[in-house]
């Protein structure tokens, strides 16, 4: 693409690595930056296409013979929530929520470390600094937050890394206090943006991949009606019909 309003925009693919999701499994990815005063409709038009943001550059997996990984959202307008999420709401109306501008701060990190401490020690991020956690954090080209959530004694439980598109938001990345399960906080701070959208009048919040076989990602099937997306030319459909579509790659 070329012009006054157009750049070109290159694609790379990652060297094939140890899918951190599924064992024996080959991961691979094909990313480009994010770059440019059209970042942002750059952004946009990736993310409805599969991509995920990290940082400066989106990404999708781009995997030999592997089509686990599905991109989900939430559609908005249709979701009801259920009792099981009714009773994590009403566990978490003390919390008091703010919205940050993409700044790094001491007290996220120290949320962050303790969480990848507990949850992912053997993840690459249970080993970043403060310097990378910034960077995960500020380095940026689209309306980023990060969403704090504080109880009542002002102490910081959660916190997300959230993009806001024309349609949407999209949760990047969050963390709690694991000591705090009670709360289910992860799944509270998903309810939240469903909320947060609804008032802002968006269509969907984009939950990020989701994997059939993967433990840790089972916990998005509960918000529904979820949309997954495994060929662009097809659209968006209910994750259930996808599922149930195996021949359709």
């Amino acid at each position: 693409m070329t012009g006054p309003d157009k750049i070109l925009h290159r694609f790379f693919a990652t060297p094939a690595g140890p899918c951190p999701y599924l064992e024996d499994r080959v991961e691979r990815k094909l990313f480009t930056p994010l770059v440019g005063r059209n970042a942002g409709r750059l952004h946009e038009a990736l993310a409805s296409s599969g991509f995920r943001r990290s940082q400066s550059i989106v990404y999708k997996p781009a995997c030999e013979d592997c089509h686990a990984c599905i991109p989900v959202r939430v559609r908005v307008e249709d979701f009801i929530a259920t009792k099981s999420l009714r009773r994590i709401a009403n566990r978490n109306k003390d919390l008091v929520t703010h919205e940050c501008p993409p700044i790094a701060t001491g007290e996220q990190y120290h949320l962050f470390h303790h969480y990848q401490k507990s949850r992912h020690q053997d993840s690459g991020m249970a080993s970043m600094d403060f310097g990378e956690f910034q960077d995960m954090v500020e380095d940026t080209a689209v309306p980023t937050r990060m969403v704090e959530f504080r109880n009542g004694d002002g102490r910081l439980v959660a916190t997300c890394l959230t993009d806001q598109m024309t349609d949407g938001l999209s949760l990047c990345y969050s963390f709690f206090d694991p000591t705090e399960s009670i709360r289910s906080l992860g799944s509270f701070m998903v309810l939240w943006h469903i909320q947060h959208a609804a008032k802002l009048g968006l269509s969907y919040v984009h939950l990020g991949y989701w994997i059939a076989e993967s433990p840790k990602m089972s916990y998005k099937t509960r918000f529904q009606p979820l949309e997954g997306l495994r060929m662009a030319a097809q659209g968006w459909r209910d994750l259930d019909e996808i599922v149930d579509s195996p021949g359709d790659f």
